[in-house]
């Protein structure tokens, strides 16, 4: 029969005959229950929806997944995490694949997440939706964004494969239209790693310096058809970013007509296929070439146009003036009578002028007369000498002050100031460097006399040929036995 100290618990715990039960530690149960649960479930596959998804600063990301009807902790560390091919995000519908543990710090189970992946493509599409609002909400997407493409580059980069028949397409295009330079930046355009290596291609497409020899003038990001999976990369926000961020014009060219991707969204343009792309590139260079012939004819027919109606108006024109002959003739006959009438008159005035000297009889009496008649004439003239003087004051006023202008010009004058005059051989003043570079010989005249030198050119003289001797002044007096008008 059990005893009440069987029954009831006493204040200290005893061992009680016949018990084997030895009170467990809490860490010691604890370790018991995680390796239980290690050992039964040491792999699953658990399907939900990723709820708090939180990246701490370590790099472990920590989540929960979750259904309607039960929640389970998640946690992805930091080796993990670099594999992951999308952005975890709360709401979407995942499947982690990992073991189940448990955490007796708070004594909950978890999954230790190594590998997650999105259930099914209608949560991919929801994925692709939610970056999309998120990226299109920040402006990635604006058309103000969206820059021309450049008519005619000269260098073309693109970022794709360069083992597959995408660059060999592109090449193959734009060898038809019009030889460019290309230059391809290999990388994976489907995989791990893969997203990193395009959005660094175009980055460092981009950071190449203006002027760079290697720096393209467009940017095609390229890639063959597939399904969404494999055309994911081009939806990884670090690839749209770095297009969108490009200061290098882009043309998206991923998968086929119907494919389209966020990259296309954030590129200045799309293109169907890659081959598109290379169209949109460059024109044609026959087009070009057929283009210019014809501006170039037409250019050529609107300079000749106004040649050709001048030439038909000036045609017109000399149709309508008069001969040369028509219009000299009435001057010719006009110098015609003139001439007659010259020769008319000069006979004339020869027989009158022959006439009236054979009248005049030239007598020693009729010259006395005139001489006679002129005296009185003289005499009775009355002489002023005002007449005389006012003249003389008026004309020595001009004089003096012709003296005084000539004085002031005088440019001997300004070398009693420090200043000298340069003359060449032929005794002319000379005002110009040039001129004096090209004498030979130069002749200085100071207030107290003259120096001859030899100009130089960059400090070699000028091959110097010696002064005619200059003549003394001729001294200012008057003229012998002239009085002076102004004593």
């Amino acid at each position: 029969m059990a005893t009440p100290e069987d029954t009831e618990g006493g204040l200290v715990a005893r061992m009680r005959e016949g018990d084997n039960a030895e009170a467990l530690s809490v860490s010691a149960i604890s370790q018991a229950l995680k390796r239980t649960v290690e050992d039964r479930f040491g792999f699953v596959r658990v399907r939900g929806e990723l709820s708090g998804v939180k990246r701490a600063a370590s790099g472990h990301l920590y989540t929960c997944l979750k259904d309607d009807k039960a929640v389970i902790d998640g946690v992805m560390w930091r080796s993990a995490t670099p594999r992951l091919p999308f952005v975890p995000e709360d709401g979407l519908e995942v499947v982690a694949s990992g073991k189940l543990t448990t955490y007796p710090g708070r004594s909950k189970y978890q999954i230790v997440i190594e590998r997650m992946e999105l259930a099914g493509e209608g949560a991919l599409l929801a994925l692709l939706e939610k970056t999309k609002a998120r990226l299109e909400a920040e402006g990635l997407f604006a058309s103000e964004r969206k820059r021309s493409l450049p008519f005619l580059p000269r260098t073309i980069g693109v970022v794709t494969s360069p083992t597959g028949a995408v660059i060999r397409d592109i090449l193959h295009r734009l060898a038809d239209r019009f030889p460019t330079r290309v230059i391809v930046w290999p990388v994976l355009v489907q995989g791990q790693g893969a997203a990193e290596q395009v959005a660094g291609a175009v980055r460092g497409f981009s950071s190449m310096p203006e002027g760079h020899s290697d720096r393209p003038d467009l940017v095609i990001v390229a890639r063959g058809g597939g399904s969404i999976e494999d055309l994911w990369i081009f939806n990884e926000e670090a690839v749209v970013r770095a297009i969108a961020d490009c200061t290098i014009p882009t043309i998206s060219a991923v998968g086929h007509e119907t494919d389209t991707t966020l990259a296309d969204y954030a590129a200045d343009r799309r293109a169907p296929t890659p081959t598109a792309a290379a169209e949109m590139a460059v024109p044609v260079r026959a087009e070009l070439a057929a283009t210019i012939a014809d501006l170039v004819h037409r250019q050529r027919q609107c300079a000749l146009r106004p040649v050709t109606l001048g030439r038909e108006r000036l045609e017109a024109r000399v149709q309508r003036l008069p001969r040369a002959e028509a219009l000299l003739q009435p001057q010719a006959q006009r110098l015609d009578d003139l001439a007659e009438r010259l020769r008319r008159g000069l006979t004339d005035k020869a027989v009158r002028g022959r006439a009236n000297l054979a009248e005049l009889r030239l007598a020693p009496s009729l010259l006395q007369r005139n001489w006679r008649e002129a005296a009185r004439a003289l005499a009775r003239q009355r002489f002023d000498p005002g007449l005389v003087a006012r003249p003389l004051v008026e004309r020595r006023e001009r004089l003096a002050a012709l003296a005084r202008v000539m004085t002031s010009l005088d440019p001997d004058n300004v070398l009693r100031r420090g200043y000298v005059r340069v003359e060449n051989g032929k005794g002319t003043t000379l005002t110009e460097r040039a001129t004096a570079e090209k004498e030979a010989a130069l002749r200085l005249i100071f207030r107290d006399g003259a120096l001859d030198v030899a100009p130089t050119v960059s400090g070699v003289p000028v091959a110097s040929r010696p002064f005619p001797p200059r003549k003394p002044a001729r001294p200012k007096e008057s003229a012998p036995g002239q009085d002076d008008l102004f004593a």
